[in-house]
């Protein structure tokens, strides 16, 4: 169905794809300051087709004193929300394509993105432009919510894509392990943070702010420039990403997808449930 290896489809190939019987679109739009604006804005318009995905109550499981933000959805539950919008698995033999967009340079559509693959789903990109590229192109909107019929989804995690606090303690100080900090300067440098209760970062580790990897249009930047971007890891044995609930660092992780690298692994928890677990 598409060409290429890019995690990333164009607003013009959803367009003449749309209606597939075997492609879904997700629609993650959110608001971390507004948990329930992303849901209006899909009610009122969203692309024809497509289902809406919260990041609390979808692509996010149970909080708790020593978690996260937002901790992994439960294998079970996630596979039967995929399952009840239409999704057919990779083993299914009619695995269905999707394709996630938000309005927040990729960062909860990479969620997503990021989830369908550590269950066991490659069928998957991300819309570049996201919702703001579809209307510029002038396609086509709706507020029908479809009814989609309900599909087959047996998640197989990867655990080994993604690490724990423990680990994450264990790798702090070694020299051959980068940890990436996908949050903004500010934060990174603990000289703001509007949503964890302390300002900082773990140990040892390095800002790449996910805003760099996605021009000002929303659209991820070209693999060559992205490329360049993350030359600088080439020394470093392993790479951990991670930002303050592992979401945005998902766009950095789609970046060297998209760049040809083979990507980090994830710190869900991030600095939300670091600082829980170390009392700072």
């Amino acid at each position: 169905m598409r060409t290429g290896n890019t995690p990333l489809v164009e607003p013009e190939w959803l367009a003449l794809h749309v209606d597939d019987p075997d492609v879904r679109v997700v629609d993650c739009r959110f608001s971390l300051m507004e948990p329930e604006a992303g849901r209006q804005q899909y009610t009122a318009s969203h692309i024809p087709g497509a289902v809406y995905a919260h990041l609390d109550d979808d692509l996010s499981g149970p909080t708790g004193p020593a978690t996260g933000r937002h901790p992994l959805p439960e294998t079970e539950v996630f596979g039967r929300r995929l399952a009840s919008w239409g999704i057919n698995s990779d083993d299914t033999g009619s695995p269905t394509f999707v394709v996630a967009y938000d309005d927040a340079r990729m960062s909860f559509a990479a969620r997503l993105w990021w989830l369908l693959r550590y269950f066991g789903h490659r069928h998957v990109a991300v819309l570049n432009g996201g919702w703001s590229g579809w209307c510029n192109a002038g396609l086509p909107v709706s507020s029908e919510v479809p009814q989609p019929r309900p599909g087959r989804f047996t998640a197989h995690p990867h655990p080994e894509w993604a690490v724990d606090f423990e680990t994450v303690a264990g790798l702090v100080g070694r020299p051959e392990v980068t940890l990436i900090d996908a949050r903004s300067p500010e934060r990174h440098q603990g000289r703001s943070e509007p949503i964890d209760p302390v300002a900082g970062t773990i140990p040892g580790a390095v800002n790449y702010f996910s805003n760099n990897v996605v021009d000002d249009d929303g659209r991820m930047k070209a693999p060559e420039q992205l490329a360049e971007y993350w030359r600088s890891l080439d020394a470093a044995e392993e790479t951990v990403a991670f930002c303050g609930s592992g979401v945005t660092a998902c766009v950095n992780v789609l970046s060297q997808e998209a760049a040809g690298r083979s990507p980090s692994r994830l710190y869900v928890g991030g600095w939300s449930e670091w600082c829980r677990r170390n009392g700072t």
